[in-house]
């Protein structure tokens, strides 16, 4: 009995420590978006002068607007082929379908330095310049093996003959499609999409190969830019991404739950 109660108190002690260890930087990080000091030791009053300084930084907002406009935008594309992809292997046999995912699961298992010299190298023999264009693409590539593995497991357990009911009963493909299969698998999207806008919108080493010497900046380069010094209005920025990504989160947790529950 003695026993069972030291092994509960250590593995509580252990699962505690893991989680100070986690989630102390980001504690600081939200705290001390609020210093009125620039020090981010020492506490010199409650303030939202960074807060403020975020939203009339010019260079800060721009990068902001371009890290979410190529996040949102990877997303809803790499969504749409993630999940015709799925929807399709249904029809391979099952050594294509086992050929397919295993070329799928390749830039998920690469680092992301091999992935990102093998689009530079790419976008190079095409003669396509560094930009939005290559950022985009660069974004959908890594994205959509995300969306692929996510949706799958979902659409695999579909019953087909609700498909070919529907098909007996006049309806085209597209019907069937918009009917009857993404109705089914709606909440697998949405956990989708939100896997690959927080891959996008994270990502760094990808995005500072594509852009190459464009000059396009987007939140992760610009961080990478700074280096030494930082700006305390980072510690700004950084807490609404944790706020936006907690509330992504949260949102595709409540939609899975509500979809199980309805199951």
């Amino acid at each position: 009995m003695k026993k069972n109660k030291l092994s509960l108190v250590s593995s509580i002690f252990f699962l505690v420590l893991a989680f100070v260890f986690i989630y102390a930087p980001i504690v600081s990080i939200v705290t001390f978006s609020f210093n009125n000091q620039r020090s981010g030791t020492q506490w010199g009053g409650f303030t939202f002068k960074w807060y403020q300084n975020f939203f009339t930084n010019q260079a800060i907002l721009k990068a902001l607007s371009v890290t979410l406009i190529i996040a949102v935008s990877a997303t809803l594309i790499s969504v749409i082929i993630g999940t015709l992809a799925a929807i399709s292997s249904l029809r391979f046999t099952k050594k294509t379908r086992n050929a397919l995912f295993m070329i799928n699961d390749l830039p998920i298992i690469n680092p992301d330095i091999v992935t990102a010299i093998c689009l530079f190298l790419l976008f190079g023999v095409f003669l396509i310049p560094g930009g939005y264009a290559t950022l985009l693409l660069a974004h959908i590539a890594f994205c959509v093996p995300y969306v692929l593995i996510t949706v799958y497991p979902k659409v695999r357990s579909l019953d087909p003959n609700l498909s070919e009911a529907a098909r007996d009963l006049g309806a085209t493909q597209l019907q069937t499609l918009f009917k009857v299969i993404l109705p089914q698998i709606k909440g697998s999207i949405a956990a989708a999409a939100a896997i690959a806008f927080t891959m996008s919108f994270d990502d760094f080493v990808i995005s500072y190969f594509a852009v190459g010497d464009s000059g396009i900046t987007n939140i992760s380069i610009y961080l990478y830019k700074l280096k030494r010094g930082l700006d305390p209005t980072i510690n700004a920025l950084t807490t609404i991404i944790i706020v936006v990504i907690t509330i992504i989160v949260g949102l595709n947790y409540i939609i899975s739950n509500r979809k199980k529950g309805e199951e």
